[in-house]
């Protein structure tokens, strides 16, 4: 038997419980809940390998369904506070929805089903038209545990982060090798959908890496996008160029929002780190539209920019810019394979432990994961604190990637399959709790967190959560 439903607020708005209701599962059409996976995708590459990530499909309930049980009830539930219940998630049969009725302070009440009724994220359902609030709710059905969060336009959640507050601060979705969505090797693939629906979904952190095909060519502003050695597509070379626009198309249509963009140069050919920073100083960068500053800006000072986080060694001249002290935030360094590493700079620290050599190392990869998360949690920036202008806020970087090209099971998919959903986990139940559920210190900014194959099937739970977790710096 499945454990009592737990709530926990993570919006910061106070919310009471105020109808419980059960519902019958769907007729029977040879649907199974508990046995039929549905294939969410289907990734095949010319050499003929498939990746199958699966996920439990959720009939929706009719719309004149009618609870079989009712309960008024009156549960409160403070902001960010965890509320343990005693209601049944079933009352008899496996397959039985929950509804569940959340109340605002203002009066307006809200619906959430559990489980979820899509692939999607479940955005509680407003009873009255133009509802002053909207919520954002994560079911686990195992175990019963229910997450609410405050609800952002995706496009432009940053709007509701105040201008002083620093980006080390916030609670950032980011992806790993973005742009690698296309038909590729799946050891090659990181991604399920385009940048610009990342962008449009949420993610402001993009990992860029790129190839300098024409490195003696003064005028030449031309980089090929690649992971590792590789092109990013089976067609062939993908250009930085078409990227870039839309970046900027994106940041012009959305001026509270800024991208972290940080950028390393791989792949083949006789292109240097100096050649690249040559090539994105004359033809890419301009003040206007960048943020290439060496330290991490406030939120107000780089929105509608890209702000350059930089993985690359200078050409001697840039090594000059900003009174000497560099260009862009500088991360062409750190330990590899790290836990937890200090970029010298100072304005980063990186969890990236990416040698995953068998399956069972993924549980490694995952706690050090959650450390990370904790660690960022601890920033003691608040919007109405007194701001130590003194003070860095560095920049925690928490790569979820990982893979072991020579191993089926440890390719990115693979991971993120495993990976995804149970940081998602953690951030809905045990984020800055401590053993005892009580609330750490901190304003439980999660970092950057660096994610592979987010968006699968329209899932962008773990999207959803990183940003919700601004709720205790937003406005």
């Amino acid at each position: 038997m499945a454990p009592p439903v737990t709530l926990r607020n993570i919006s910061n708005n106070p919310l009471t419980l105020v109808l419980v209701e059960h519902f019958d599962p769907p007729p029977d059409e040879g649907f199974q809940m508990q046995n039929v996976t549905r294939s969410l995708v289907a990734v095949t590459n010319s050499i003929g390998l498939t990746n199958n990530t699966t996920r439990k499909a959720v009939p929706q309930i009719d719309a004149d369904a009618r609870p079989f049980a009712t309960r008024e009830i009156s549960i409160q539930l403070p902001p960010f506070a965890l509320v343990p219940t005693d209601i049944k998630p079933v009352i008899s049969k496996p397959q039985e929805r929950l509804r569940l009725t959340f109340q605002t302070e203002l009066g307006g009440k809200h619906q959430m089903y559990c489980p979820v009724p899509t692939a999607e994220t479940e955005s509680l359902v407003a009873l009255a038209p133009n509802p002053k609030m909207r919520f954002t709710g994560i079911y686990l059905p195992n175990p019963s545990y229910t997450a609410v969060f405050n609800t952002s336009r995706h496009d432009s959640w940053m709007e509701k982060i105040p201008d002083h507050a620093p980006l080390g601060a916030l609670s950032i979705p980011g992806t790993h090798n973005s742009p690698t969505c296309h038909n590729a090797p799946p050891s090659v693939r990181c991604q399920a959908v385009s940048p610009m629906e990342q962008l449009k979904n949420g993610v402001r952190f993009f990992d860029i890496r790129v190839q300098v095909p024409e490195p003696y060519d003064p005028n030449s502003d031309r980089l090929n996008l690649v992971h590792a050695a590789f092109p990013i597509a089976l067609s062939g070379n993908k250009p930085f160029r078409g990227l870039y626009d839309d970046i900027l198309q994106f940041l012009k249509e959305n001026p509270s929002e800024t991208l972290i963009l940080s950028l390393k140069r791989e792949g083949t050919g006789k292109g240097t780190d100096e050649q690249l920073s040559r090539i994105l100083k004359n033809h890419y960068t301009n003040p206007r539209e960048w943020f290439t500053e060496p330290r991490v800006p406030s939120l107000g000072e780089v929105r509608g920019r890209i702000v350059l986080l930089r993985r690359f060694a200078l050409e001697e001249p840039l090594r000059h810019e900003w009174g000497g002290r560099g260009w862009g935030i500088d991360a062409q360094v750190w330990e590899d394979n790290t836990p937890n590493a200090m970029c010298p700079s100072g304005d980063v620290c990186v969890q990236d432990f990416y040698q995953v050599m068998d399956r069972p190392s993924i549980e490694k990869k995952i706690a050090h994961a959650r450390d990370h998360l904790e660690r960022s949690g601890a920033c003691d920036f608040f919007p109405d604190s007194e701001v130590n202008k003194t003070k860095k806020y560095p920049l925690y970087v928490n790569f979820l990637s990982a893979s072991n090209f020579w191993k089926v099971g440890t390719w990115p998919e693979k991971i993120a399959a495993e990976v995804n959903p149970t940081i998602t986990a953690h951030l809905c139940q045990r984020h800055m709790l401590d053993d005892q559920g009580r609330v750490k210190p901190g304003n439980w900014s999660t970092g950057i967190v660096v994610t592979d194959w987010v968006g699968l099937g329209g899932d962008w739970d773990l999207v959803r959560a990183i940003v919700g977790m601004n709720a205790r710096i937003s406005r």
